[in-house]
């Protein structure tokens, strides 16, 4: 297959032999080797590109972004930053004036994680720069560097790329060892024939199933370009959202009716991730310590599975089989989530040892309405409590009627060791996880009774 995409300015049209091939693979092979590899599993940052459509530009990991991703859109590395001319981009003379670099190896991935919030306007410096790792020079200079060059206007040759990117140099072919479905019609149709196929939305998880695992993917589809699966609409009742919604986007959406949602998707690995990482996807996986399927189990969350022209519709947590199991037919997919409109009562917590960029020990939903002094139906989840993310069944029965006290919770922890007998592993031990999920429980109680419980806001 042949994709054209816009690198650093310039229209190249590529012949793709191997669909699974990293972005950053081939640029390296290329000569643009200022995009580095550090961990080649999306963690580190050094390989951060610049990636823009009509959806606007982001920063994503080269190291687990394969090529067919980019087709039809704009990239930049490193090298493209700067004028053609030489002139510097303003973060990378901030990064000189500032002394943000010392052994130089992260530094790409900064500039260019920079030069995209730049571009977007954004300010929120630490949560945009904690999927860029750096060991030697330390995150104040880099941090000052980015405040110092948000005052100084886009460089026109940044700015340019919206209105070059090429199309796409040919129809989707069903027939081709990869598949760039336009819509959830075609990829429908061509996933009933193929069922076995393995389909790449933002690739965050299959990416490392190539990288890591050294597995080969002989049939596969991208799902980047069906644009009807990145739609979020809005009823009286709720929200549906399409499987390829980013996390980025979902979080955006949600800050306003769903606040506990978006904070807990801002611990969403890294920006690259979230900007490149799908709420379908995240789904789909059966991850037992993906962070989104607990908070939207403890919502009510239904999905929409399509195969054909068929769908079904199907409470989120009955989805979830066992490990490495769910309720999918061959040739099947996620096509959407639906969310209620409202869940006030939602709150969720994650417990890992670092704030940004970790995987869960525990992540714990809890959405306990209450009418009056009394508790109704109280919907609690947790992952990485069981194989799959999973209601805690006992302790809602524990709860539901009962006043909302902390003698009613307390009374009700010992249910949790009844819903869950939590594996001991790398990241926590069995008694670890079951305590620590009984204490986010009087967390819940705590915060819903006004004290502070947040780790942003607790003083000494």
């Amino acid at each position: 297959m042949d994709i054209s995409f816009l690198l650093n300015g310039e229209t190249r049209t590529v012949s793709v032999t191997d669909p699974t091939q990293s972005v950053l693979d081939w640029l390296r092979a290329e000569g643009l080797r200022g995009t580095k590899e550090g961990c080649n599993e999306g963690d580190c940052g050094a390989c951060t590109v610049m990636l823009s459509d009509a959806q606007g530009s982001r920063a994503v990991n080269a190291c687990i972004l394969m090529l067919p991703h980019i087709a039809g859109k704009a990239l930049r590395t490193v090298e493209g930053i700067a004028a053609p001319d030489g002139t510097l981009h303003p973060v990378q003379q901030a990064m000189v004036d500032h002394h943000g670099s010392q052994c130089g190896f992260c530094t790409p991935g900064f500039v260019v994680s920079m030069a995209t919030a730049h571009l977007n306007g954004r300010r929120d410096h630490d949560d945009l720069l904690a999927g860029n790792l750096c060991r030697c020079t330390g995150y104040a200079p880099i941090i000052r560097a980015a405040e110092a060059a948000a005052e100084i206007p886009v460089p026109d040759w940044i700015s340019a790329d919206a209105g070059l990117i090429p199309a796409l140099t040919e129809a989707p072919d069903p027939v081709a060892p990869a598949y760039l479905p336009d819509s959830a019609d075609d990829l429908a149709a061509w996933y009933l024939t193929h069922p076995e196929a393995t389909l790449i939305a933002g690739g965050t998880d299959v990416g490392l199933w190539v990288t890591k695992q050294l597995r080969t993917l002989p049939q596969v589809a991208f799902l980047s370009h069906c644009k009807d699966l990145t739609a979020i609409s809005e009823d009286s009742e709720g929200f549906r959202i399409g499987a390829g919604v980013t996390i980025a986007a979902l979080r955006e959406a949600m800050t306003g009716p769903h606040p506990a949602l978006a904070e807990l998707l801002r611990r969403f690995a890294s920006e690259q991730v979230r900007q490149a990482a799908t709420i379908g996807g995240n789904i789909a996986n059966g991850s037992p310590i993906g962070d989104a399927p607990p908070a939207l189990i403890a919502m009510g969350a239904r999905l929409t599975l399509r195969r054909g022209d068929a769908r079904r519709d199907i409470a989120l947590e009955d989805f979830f089989l066992e490990y490495g199991k769910q309720d999918r037919a061959p040739g099947e997919f996620v096509e959407a989530v639906w969310l209620p409109k409202s869940a006030p009562d939602l709150a969720c917590y994650k417990l890992s040892k670092r704030f940004d960029q970790d995987i869960s020990a525990v992540c714990g939903c809890f959405n306990i309405p209450r009418k009056g002094s009394k508790i109704e139906t109280a919907r609690v989840a947790f992952g990485g409590m069981a194989g799959t993310p999973k209601r805690a069944s006992a302790f809602e029965a524990a709860l539901n009627g009962q006043p909302f006290s902390e003698a009613t919770f307390t009374a009700a922890l010992p249910a949790l060791a009844q819903d869950f007998t939590p594996l001991s592993d790398m990241r926590a031990s069995a008694a670890y996880r079951l305590e620590a999920a009984q204490n986010m429980a009087l967390r819940y109680l705590r915060e819903a009774s006004g004290e502070a419980v947040s780790v942003l806001e607790v003083t000494p």
